[in-house]
């Protein structure tokens, strides 16, 4: 799945579960979480939990960590 025009991270966390970090427009950022909640994703998604905050900046492009 290609979404344009976010930047951030995805980050594998010790305990299983991953951290992703995305900034952009908001219509974007629905769009990443509409594919998260998907079948289409390449790993198991068991679930999701949205936390919105003011953008900070200082991402060039999308690395997964």
């Amino acid at each position: 799945m290609e979404i344009g025009g976010l930047t951030g991270f995805a980050l594998n966390l010790d305990d299983g579960r991953v951290q992703v970090v995305a900034e952009g427009r908001r219509e974007n950022c629905h769009r990443l979480l509409d594919w998260l909640r998907s079948d289409d994703t390449p790993g198991r998604v068991d679930g999701v939990t949205e936390i919105w905050d003011t953008p900070r900046g200082g991402y060039e492009g999308f690395a997964i960590r």
